[in-house]
């Protein structure tokens, strides 16, 4: 019988975590000395059963249901932050964070100063280099207060970052990067697309942004990194992708090549910078994959039918956001990271 007395109450957890639902809020991290605020979204288990409300749903895209300022689910859990690309948003990961919590885990994703959507600075003002300090300070908040989640367990804690985003977990995982090795000859190696995006992001503008650059902007507390088509990968020295410890899934978008057949020319071909920072990293922790039907946006929030057409009036040329591989469907890719993704996390951040 007194067995029972701790049993019951282990079974009753795990019971009520396995039927939670989706808890959501919003914390600003407030700027101070050198820091500037932060905008954070977080996703959380609750067993909450009040009504749900659709997140994120616009026009052009669909949202995910969760419960606003649910109480959460008693912890510890897992924390996984999230990174969005370049002019991107915690939305556009939404549909990950929500399989996340589904497994149980803590997600956070912070919008990052000059590089979202609201906040697009110019190339002169833009601080890359402040991307990873972001999750780091996002990472200190969650730990610091308990009530915001049900608490998290600071020994299982993993970064996934898509586009700009995923250079930005990478480098937390301890990549480093070299401003010179992409604006050297930018047209000659990286032709005219990245080189005005490298414009954009202020890359190599001068001394100072380069060192910081160039810095080391790891986080020991990361534990398993996961980046969705990454950029610019190229940038990050080998030398420093070869000294990466913890587990790495780096998971690219295949277009046009059979991810089965593809020789490693075609790969190269198409997906140079997940193809490099794979090649580099230490091939027993990392795992490589592309994503059959997958282009460079599949990794974003789904959009509704017509959605395309309706960006294409507001926005000319950003109706590529809906884009993906003929014949593909994009809840079909989702299913697929969803499922690779927290089986890698699972083994990567196994229970003590």
């Amino acid at each position: 019988m007194p067995r029972l007395v701790f049993i019951l109450p282990l079974l009753l957890l795990l019971v009520s975590a396995a039927h939670a639902g989706t808890g959501f809020r919003e914390i600003t991290l407030p700027g101070k000395n050198t820091d500037r605020p932060v905008h954070v979204s977080i996703w959380y288990p609750t067993a909450s059963d009040a009504a749900p409300v659709l997140l994120g749903e616009t026009p052009a895209f669909i949202g995910q249901p969760v419960i606003r300022d649910a109480e959460p689910v008693p912890g510890p859990h897992p924390l996984v932050v999230l990174s969005h690309g370049y002019g991107g948003s915690w939305r556009n990961l939404a549909w990950l964070a929500a399989d996340l919590v589904h497994a149980g885990y803590v997600v956070a994703a912070p919008d990052h100063p000059g590089t979202t959507t609201f906040d697009m600075r110019k190339s002169d003002a833009v601080e890359l280099w402040r991307r990873p300090g972001d999750l780091s300070r996002t990472i200190d908040a969650l730990l610091d207060n308990a009530d915001l989640t049900g608490g998290v367990a600071s020994d299982r804690i993993a970064a996934i970052g898509h586009s700009l985003g995923g250079w930005t977990v990478v480098e937390l995982a301890g990549g480093r990067f070299d401003a010179a090795v992409v604006t050297k000859n930018c047209m000659a190696d990286f032709g005219q697309l990245y080189c005005r995006i490298f414009d954009a992001l202020g890359i190599g503008r001068d001394a100072s942004s380069s060192a910081a650059l160039a810095a080391d902007l790891s986080d020991p507390r990361i534990r398993a990194v996961v980046s969705l088509d990454l950029g610019p990968g190229r940038g990050l020295t080998p030398a420093s992708l070869a000294a990466v410890h913890i587990p790495i899934m780096v998971l690219g978008a295949a277009a046009d090549v059979d991810a089965d057949t593809a020789t490693r020319a075609d790969i190269a071909a198409t997906n140079k910078d997940s193809g490099y920072v794979a090649r580099y990293l230490p091939p027993a922790t990392t795992k490589y994959s592309l994503i059959p039907g997958s282009l460079h946006f599949s990794f974003m929030q789904p959009c509704k039918p017509g959605a395309a057409e309706l960006i294409e009036k507001e926005a000319p040329g950003e109706s590529i956001v809906c884009r993906d591989g003929i014949g593909a469907d994009r809840e079909m890719i989702h299913r697929q990271v969803a499922s690779m993704v927290t089986d890698f996390l699972g083994k990567a951040l196994p229970r003590q």
